[in-house]
């Protein structure tokens, strides 16, 4: 139900601007089975009805009055919150910020962001490393698997309202890429396993019940 759009970037030497669309050429779309496949999740929610503040770290999530929230909260266990305004007025240290969003990074847990106003882009990388550029936008609910390399950047709009959801207290410390060890880290590999596996050993798993995602992840894990 709407996703948002998404496309390969260009290459990394190309982009003269991290807030610009950076598309290939010609370019490569991709599609909602593709971002699917990746391990991203996706809801539209109603931001037009409810209102959240501009700021409050941390926003209670049993405060929620839209029953979609409501229900997706109970669903999948949030039970903390923030609300953060990324723009020149309202973020100290805007510029900082923005090009710190852009280190490539994983966390150690699903990153979920709920767009309450404004836009901005996550990049995530495909299987083969490629980048993807999703344009994320008011109303869009997206979650990115734990492990997955992926970056943030506003857009030439330099504004976007989001809320951020934790499943218990969040510690939020990104691992980013160029550190030691990154590759070899717990939820670095259980992407791997999961969502990287090639297609050979998806197809094993298919067809041999006996196969489970776990045993084939000791494999690479």
């Amino acid at each position: 139900e709407g996703w948002p759009e998404a496309w390969y970037m260009c290459d990394e030497k190309d982009v003269d601007d991290q807030k610009k669309e950076n598309r290939t050429t010609p370019n490569k779309p991709v599609d909602v089975k593709q971002m699917r496949d990746l391990g991203l999740l996706y809801w539209k929610m109603d931001a037009d009805t409810y209102k959240y503040p501009v700021k409050a770290i941390p926003w209670d999530p049993n405060d929620a009055s839209d029953p979609r929230l409501i229900a997706l909260r109970d669903d999948r266990g949030y039970s903390y919150a923030d609300v953060l305004t990324i723009h020149p007025d309202y973020l100290p240290g805007f510029a900082t910020h923005v090009k710190n969003f852009f280190t490539e990074h994983i966390h150690d847990a699903e990153e979920i962001r709920y767009i309450l106003a404004g836009s901005g882009f996550f990049d995530v990388r495909d299987p083969e490393d490629n980048w993807i550029r999703i344009h994320v936008k008011k109303g869009d609910l997206m979650t990115l698997p734990e492990g997955i390399y992926h970056r943030f950047t506003c857009d030439e709009t330099d504004y976007i309202h989001a809320m951020r959801l934790f499943i218990g207290v969040p510690c939020w410390t990104p691992i980013n890429r160029d550190l030691e060890g990154t590759d070899n880290h717990p939820s670095r590999k259980k992407y791997v396993c999961m969502y990287c596996m090639p297609k050979e050993l998806q197809e094993e798993e298919t067809t041999d019940p006996s196969k489970t995602i776990g045993s084939l992840c000791g494999i690479w894990c």
